[in-house]
């Protein structure tokens, strides 16, 4: 058999002994053969029997660059120091792509050791101090924020403090993703976070000023909080609002009131939510409970079309209500429904059912009881979605009053309420659901089945103890059902389930090792850590998208159109495979956060779907602003067909999910989707 052309060239290049190897390769055709082969151990999770470390190490800044970023998508950590030695080279690009490279290791899914962490911290924090090129330099502060660690925290701080305006900016975003992550610095210099956020500085450095305060959970952050309510930006008035419902007292239930009548929705969805979080600490009077009753009125602006306008009423639903605050959910239910007759087509009147529903079921997690859902929407949504949708709320309850409906449920016919009902019993468990979770073990459906083993171990119920078995001996060939079936397995076998999840640390499948290695992390208290695996050959691999492709997403509610990323050119080719064949026909979104995502792309229709096979993470240098296109995952490599939409500005998930593409027209209808909202068809162009 003859090896493709780069691969001859790079075997002649390596000193190889191949029929055909020639004396003087040209420097272009040296390059070519170089990225294409990095391309393919990128896709393989293979480090090319050490070819793409020294890659990485040497040769032209571009393939320098490519290496590092295989590298960085890999993960392996014991390449963690071609990323140190590359912040010293002499070509910017390299530099640069090193410091983005630590951020994306920072964050890996299997989590890095106290001496790696060190390790990085040195290295980053030695780069900083001397690094001319300004871009640069911020890709190393954003590096050290993601780490998270004491002395990158107190570096931060420090160039907050006394750095200049753009690269104080980007010190207080970094240290907010980094107290988001629980970091914790002794004097942080809000006071400088606050003065970032004056009108006259640039909407950079206001944001991350306003993201810092939102994150830092401290009542010093509260003046700037409230000064940023009327900033300019919708994204820093979002950011605003949110810190003030994590801080803030009776006293700024009138000024996140107010936001109320923002002109942008998805600042009055925050401030919806951001009330219900002031109304769970009021003491007698309430002036957020009473603020919240003023929502009524949206039920007209959903009737006549205006979608988005319900964001306000779904983010309240998603936060709930002390019980203090049940007499709110009746008056914005009476007006969904006194709206209907004034409904302006079906996809208003859908609209307002939903939301009902979502009120309901706010109201069933308040008692922890499947009360108002089962007939809620005039009983025209799907009675599966309602059942699913209430029992998932019910889990949320402190009370467990609940738990006997859900026992009754847990043999429903449709899988997606059979999930819920585990959800229940796996939260507030009973004895007499011991049985019919050991009857769903062994059921056709495996989601339901790994689910059930999850639930076995919460009740602790040793006569499933077989049944999870057979589970374990399943995941090999179907790595999607790690996770569930590892937290059962442990549960029940304790100690016993060792050996076998020491035969998952050498399965190809990331998530696999990765939850094998966490599980005997918990049963043998001695950090575990999986040895790296390349993929097979045969692994499935997307045909990667051909460059300038979009999609153009199809709705009720109209039309928007997406440019996908060249720079994840298999993450966005599997995309567009799905959608030539049709996969995304009348699929839902399933799932939409008010100011965070709209997610899609689930056949199932309950978060645990996808196309029967799993792609590989394509980290990409596109920050998720708003209307990015990222890849929904469970853990590295999971990705599938669920995508989502950003609706605002999300730093913590830069470095984390795939970011491959961006929305280019019809954003308002990304604004306008809400739960239940259905895809006609996903186009593809050219």
């Amino acid at each position: 058999m003859s090896l493709p052309r780069a691969a001859r060239v790079l075997g002649c290049l390596w000193g190889l002994v191949l029929p055909g190897c020639v004396r003087s390769i040209p420097a272009a055709e040296r390059e070519s053969a170089a990225l294409e082969s990095i391309a393919r151990w990128e896709d393989h999770r293979s480090l090319g029997e050490g070819r793409l470390v020294a890659l990485a190490s040497e040769g032209s800044p571009e393939v320098r660059v490519r290496a590092l970023r295989a590298l960085a998508r890999i993960q392996e950590p014991s390449t963690l120091e071609v990323f140190v030695q590359a912040l010293k080279a002499p070509a910017v690009s390299v530099r640069e792509e090193a410091a983005f490279g630590l951020g994306v290791m920072a964050l890996a899914w299997e989590p890095l050791v106290p001496e790696e962490k060190a390790r990085m911290t040195r290295a980053l924090l030695a780069a900083e101090a001397t690094e001319a090129d300004v871009n640069t330099r911020l890709t190393l502060l954003e590096a050290l924020g993601r780490l998270a660690t004491p002395d990158a925290v107190a570096r931060l701080g420090a160039r907050l403090a006394h750095g200049p305006g753009e690269l104080a900016g980007r010190a207080a975003l970094a240290l907010g993703v980094a107290m988001r992550q629980g970091a914790l610095l002794d004097k942080p210099p809000l006071a400088r976070a606050g003065e970032l956020m004056r009108a006259a500085q640039p909407e950079t450095s206001r944001y991350g000023g306003a993201y810092l305060l939102a994150n830092a959970k401290r009542a010093d952050a509260l003046p700037g909080l409230r000064r940023g309510l009327g900033d300019a930006s919708p994204d820093i008035r979002a950011l605003c609002v949110k810190g003030l419902g994590e801080l803030g007292g009776p006293e700024d239930a009138a000024v996140v009131a107010a936001r109320l009548e923002d002109e942008v929705p998805r600042v009055a969805a925050e401030a919806s939510r951001a009330l219900a979080k002031l109304a769970a600490r009021c003491m007698g009077d309430c002036t957020a409970l009473d603020s919240l009753e003023r929502l009524a009125p949206r039920a007209e602006r959903v009737a006549r079309g205006d979608a988005a306008a319900g964001h306000a009423l779904l983010a309240l639903a998603q936060q709930g209500l002390p019980e203090a605050g049940r007499r709110v959910w009746p008056t914005l239910r009476r007006a969904l429904r006194e709206a209907l007759p004034r409904a302006a087509s079906d996809v208003a009147r859908g609209d307002l059912l939903n939301l009902d529903c979502r009120l309901a079921a706010a109201m069933d997690r308040q008692r922890g009881t499947l009360e108002e859902t089962p007939r809620c929407g005039e009983r025209e949504p799907p009675e599966a979605w309602r059942l699913a949708l209430g029992l998932q709320e019910v889990a949320r309850a402190p009370s467990a009053a609940g738990a006997a409906v859900a026992v009754r449920h847990l043999t429903h016919p449709e899988p997606r309420v059979r999930l819920a009902a585990l959800a229940v019993v796996a939260a507030h468990p009973v004895p007499e659901a011991a049985e019919p979770v050991r009857a769903l073990l062994s059921g056709a459906d495996a989601v339901v089945a790994a689910s059930a083993a999850s639930t076995a171990g919460a009740l602790k119920d040793a006569r499933a103890l077989p049944q999870v078995r057979a589970l374990v001996d399943r995941v090999p060939g179907e790595p999607d059902l790690a996770e569930p079936v590892a937290q059962g397995w442990v549960a029940l076998a304790g100690k016993d389930a060792e050996p076998a999840l020491r035969t998952w640390l050498t399965h190809p499948h990331a998530h696999v090792r990765r939850v094998a290695a966490a599980a005997l992390t918990s049963l043998t208290g001695q950090p575990v850590r999986a040895p790296h695996q390349a993929l097979p050959d045969d692994v499935f691999s997307p045909e990667p998208a051909a460059p300038g492709t979009t999609l153009t997403f199809r709705t009720r509610k109209g039309d928007f159109t997406v440019a996908l990323d060249a720079g994840a050119p298999r993450t966005s080719g599997n995309l567009v495979t799905l959608a030539r064949r049709g996969y995304f026909r009348g699929l839902g979104f399933h799932r939409v956060v008010p100011d965070f995502v709209a997610q899609g792309g689930d056949p199932r229709g309950d978060g645990e779907g996808g196309p029967g096979y799993s792609i590989r993470c394509e980290i990409t240098r596109r920050a998720y602003r708003r209307g990015v296109l990222g890849m929904a995952l469970s853990g590295k490599d999971t990705g599938g067909s669920q995508f989502f939409f950003t609706h605002a500005p999300q730093p913590h998930l830069d470095g984390r999910y795939t970011a491959f593409g961006e929305v280019t027209g019809g954003m308002a209808v990304v604004d306008a989707l809400l739960e239940g909202d259905t895809l006609i068809d996903v186009e593809v162009s050219p």
